[in-house]
């Protein structure tokens, strides 16, 4: 008999070996690296102004993840905020597709209703002179702050933001 209850044992443990599942060693959770353009990973925190159109000056703060850029227009002699009272904001991450993020302002429709609209951006160079964008330019909405099912498509541009404040003779050119 000691013969069959080595034999039961055996398969005993054989049946529960190959019942048990095999447990991997649970792993951190590495995030996926980030890429981004030379240059854009370090600190972007500063003041700009637009290369074509120095009247519109961006103040950005980086946090190491995220750049938020606020966009302000200057205008002389105005009282007021010099962007009619809406606001402008680009808002990128650094990302493994990118550095990439919207732009969030706000529009009207041509009965005045104001819409919340938002656009596609990224940053494609990133250097000691300042920040290249690449953004959709504009959108056609409806009457009810949707996209409107007829229009143009998207046009992308690109927007170079020169670091620092402009020159005081520059001009307003819209």
């Amino acid at each position: 008999m000691s013969r069959k209850i080595a034999w039961i044992a055996a398969g005993g443990l054989a049946a529960t070996l190959t019942a048990c599942p095999a447990r991997t060693p649970s792993l951190p959770n590495t995030p996926a690296p980030i890429h981004v353009p030379p240059g854009c990973e370090k600190n972007q925190t500063g003041e700009y102004h637009h290369a074509e159109n120095p009247a519109f000056l961006y103040f950005g703060e980086d946090d190491g993840g995220t750049l938020t850029l606020g966009v302000a227009r200057a205008r002389e002699g105005l009282e007021g905020p010099g962007d009619a009272g809406t606001t402008v904001n680009i808002v990128l991450q650094r990302t493994p597709d990118g550095f990439v993020g919207e732009t969030r302002s706000t529009t009207f429709t041509p009965s005045g209703t104001a819409c919340p609209v938002r656009f596609p951006t990224e940053a494609t160079a990133c250097d000691d002179k300042g920040l290249t964008l690449r953004s959709v330019a504009a959108t056609s909405i409806d009457e009810n702050c949707r996209p409107a099912p007829t229009g143009p498509n998207p046009q992308w541009k690109e927007q170079r933001l020169v670091r620092g404040a402009p020159d005081a003779g520059a001009s307003d050119a819209g």
